[in-house]
């Protein structure tokens, strides 16, 4: 009997050039959540949080280090979330733009994705549905801080295999 021929896609690897945070340059795939003093009144500086589809979960993740490249990125259609480190440590993640937030069919655009720097000092919100690959980092464990809704690694997880759909691993050029 003849052995079946499997068809190997070649993968390309993109070194992504990681950027500094700067407010307006994550705009397009969030807000910077930097510290306030105490009192200050809520405004458009405080992350913008869309929690209003479920019951709403701030817990402390624990990741152990990986290698600082990636095959898929996700996205939630549903909520924004909020990650930061523990203990103030640096961190990497890859975003792309909420095209077509609502639309659990439409892949990521690869052109588009970018990668930032997250100083230990500040958090960020995703907006709903930004891709987002991460968060990478180069200790052995980090903590982080994560708010999203109970359900959303359940029901609210899209995901795209960048090297199955568009034959790319993404390394982070460090």
């Amino acid at each position: 009997m003849p052995e079946a021929a499997t068809t190997t896609r070649k993968i390309t690897l993109v070194e992504l050039p990681v950027h500094a945070l700067e407010p307006a340059a994550f705009a397009p795939f969030g807000q910077v959540v930097a510290p306030t003093f105490d009192g200050k009144p809520f405004d458009t500086e405080d992350a913008q949080l869309e929690l209003s589809s479920g019951t709403p979960r701030f817990y402390i993740m624990s990741l152990s280090r990986r290698a600082l490249s990636f095959r898929s990125i996700t996205r939630h259609l549903a909520v924004t979330q909020v990650l930061a480190s523990v203990g103030g440590k640096p961190w990497l993640i890859a975003v792309a733009p909420p095209q077509d937030p609502d639309d659990p069919a439409k892949m990521p655009d690869p052109s588009a994705i970018k990668a930032f720097r997250i100083p230990g000092t500040v958090a960020i919100k995703l907006h709903r549905s930004t891709w987002h690959a991460g968060p990478f980092f180069e200790d052995e464990q980090v903590d982080f801080f994560n708010l999203e809704l109970s359900d959303t690694n359940q029901t609210d997880h899209f995901s795209c295999q960048l090297d199955r759909t568009y034959g790319l691993e993404f390394r982070f050029a460090v």
